[in-house]
């Protein structure tokens, strides 16, 4: 059995520690919020937050993971949360959605560090996570005005 603190609740998994926590995530728990993309860590479909830092749940072992808090797009609360939900309504960011849940993670834990960031830092955050629809203009729009609501 693998202890895990998933979304603020413990768990108890019983998995191969080999196995990606994706999956587990996915089909163990049931949070199928955190997409698979790519398989590769390439994509960002797959991220979640580890303590706080966004990483790819496709290429992260869940015996690797040890003591660190698990968050999903389900489990994302806080202010930067909050606004960058707000912000991608308001924006209309997703065209398929299917990478957002990345997008939105990768975009919290940028605001949670930086509450005023260049367009050079949203790029640099948001590298990782690749948009089909290419909607790379709105998200970056939205995380400014995520920025803004968060400024007051």
């Amino acid at each position: 059995m693998i202890p895990l603190n998933i979304n603020g609740a413990d768990h108890q998994i019983d998995a191969d520690p080999d196995m990606p926590l994706l999956w587990v995530l996915r089909d163990l728990v049931g949070l199928t919020g955190t997409k698979y993309g790519c398989g590769i860590a390439q994509c960002g479909a797959c991220t979640v937050h580890l303590d706080g830092e966004p990483t790819r749940a496709c290429q992260t072992p869940v015996g690797d993971v040890g003591t660190a808090r698990i968050t999903t797009i389900e489990g994302l609360t806080g202010a930067a949360a909050e606004a960058v939900r707000a912000a991608w309504i308001e924006v209309d960011v997703p065209q398929c959605g299917y990478c957002q849940s990345g997008q939105i993670m990768a975009a919290a834990a940028l605001l949670a560090e930086n509450r005023a960031p260049t367009d050079a830092d949203i790029d640099a955050a948001l590298a990782g996570n690749l948009c089909r629809c290419a909607t790379y203009f709105r998200i970056r729009k939205a995380v400014h005005l995520a920025a803004r609501t968060l400024e007051g």
